[in-house]
């Protein structure tokens, strides 16, 4: 074994009496298409929920004015969409330029949908923007069979698998996965310099290839649509908020788990939905803080 479990968890530092929104760091989520509006809201609702201080979520243009609807304290972008309600990559590139200009931490993916232009437009993010990233769903589903995009990163990137969307990234199985999920997210992140694995799942694994911790909050009331982008969101505003990658991970991992613990108290296992997690994130915060 070459990596050390690690198992304290970080805290945010308090706030100045005279902090403002600016010190708290600035989301880019780019993320949502036709029908899955709501996996953009939850990305964005979740970092604002997480003491981001400026939230903005560029989704496809056909569904702007719904991700819109969802929370008010958000800003949305629409990125012009095809016929299937997905992202033109060349159009997007121009105003993603632009945006990521005004952002301090980028996260990408949830609800994008697949296409060969999304496909391209993950790979450019990666490849080309400069901001730290967090990288889920669909564009973890986009960068499969694309190896040579983590060789050369040059910024920090935390990807958020749950163990088919891994089994995809690493050409494993997921039984191989499953059998020894620490070791072979470690593997995968040691091997590629400035990446940090959060391999999703119960106990969920985080690790930049020298650490790994495992998560001990969460219940099986979590196994629900949406709760990954919730947990995307989230890891995105820590980092915004200055912690390091891996820390950042870590806190959020450990966070939205105990958001669901107390989800759980409110609404028990079964009707838990992934609204009743961002909803809960402000108590978890406060409690684990205090």
């Amino acid at each position: 074994m070459s990596w050390r479990a690690v198992t304290a968890i970080p805290k945010l530092a308090p706030r100045a009496a005279d902090g403002h929104k600016g010190l708290y760091g600035s989301v880019l989520v780019v993320a949502g298409s036709r029908g899955m509006a709501g996996a953009a809201a939850l990305c964005g609702a979740s970092a604002l929920r997480s003491g981001a201080g400026k939230v903005r979520v560029a989704c496809a243009q056909e569904v702007q004015a719904t991700v819109a609807s969802f929370e008010p304290c958000y800003m949305t972008y629409p990125l012009a969409s095809d016929d299937e309600g997905v992202i033109k990559f060349e159009s997007a590139r121009r105003s993603l330029s632009k945006l990521m200009l005004e952002a301090d931490v980028l996260a990408v993916g949830p609800g994008l949908g697949r296409s060969e232009d999304l496909d391209a437009l993950a790979a450019w993010l990666v490849e080309e923007a400069t901001l730290p990233t967090v990288l889920d769903a669909d564009a973890l589903n986009a960068l499969a069979g694309r190896p040579e995009v983590w060789k050369n990163l040059t910024r920090p990137v935390v990807i958020t698998p749950h163990p088919g969307e891994f089994a995809r990234l690493t050409g494993l199985s997921t039984s191989e996965i499953q059998g020894d999920r620490a070791g072979c997210a470690a593997a995968f992140a040691a091997a590629h310099p400035h990446l940090v694995v959060v391999l999703k799942g119960a106990g969920t694994i985080v690790t930049d290839g020298a650490r790994v911790f495992t998560n001990t909050t969460g219940n099986p009331g979590m196994a629900t649509g949406g709760a990954g982008d919730v947990l995307t969101g989230v890891v995105a505003a820590l980092i915004g908020q200055n912690l390091e990658p891996f820390d950042a991970a870590v806190l959020a991992t450990y966070i939205h788990g105990l958001a669901g613990d107390v989800a759980r108290e409110n609404s028990g296992e079964v009707g838990m939905i992934a609204g009743d997690i961002v909803d809960a994130l402000a108590d978890a915060f406060y409690h684990w803080q205090a």
